[in-house]
């Protein structure tokens, strides 16, 4: 099992959707950290302890467009992903995570 962990490896304060939101946007983290990482592996941790801050753009593009671009079903998410929140402020981040993963899952069924 790999983990990565945002706030060291990416940013502390990731925010956006797409590239051109600025370099640590939620489509370069899917693209470049998040699904290679989840091509490769059984399993991924994403530690998500230590963000300052973090925009529910970032969420819905890197994890739920895992989801919505056909790259993973939420299934398979279950049972490859894992989100690691020790952090007290971080817990919104880990259940915002999963909703915009089902979230996805609906609207990849329309």
């Amino acid at each position: 099992m790999k983990t990565i962990k945002i706030a060291t490896e990416f940013t502390d304060t990731p925010v956006g959707r797409f590239p051109e939101d600025g370099p640590h946007s939620g489509q370069r983290f899917r693209e470049e950290f998040l699904r290679p990482l989840l091509n490769d592996e059984t399993e991924v941790t994403v530690d998500i302890d230590g963000l300052e801050g973090c925009g529910s753009s970032f969420l819905e593009e890197a994890f739920g467009g895992l989801v919505r671009k056909g790259y993973f079903t939420a299934a398979q998410l279950k049972k490859k992903l894992h989100v690691l929140s020790k952090d007290k402020g971080s817990r919104m981040y880990h259940d915002s995570i999963w909703k915009h993963i089902q979230d996805a899952k609906k609207e990849a069924k329309d």
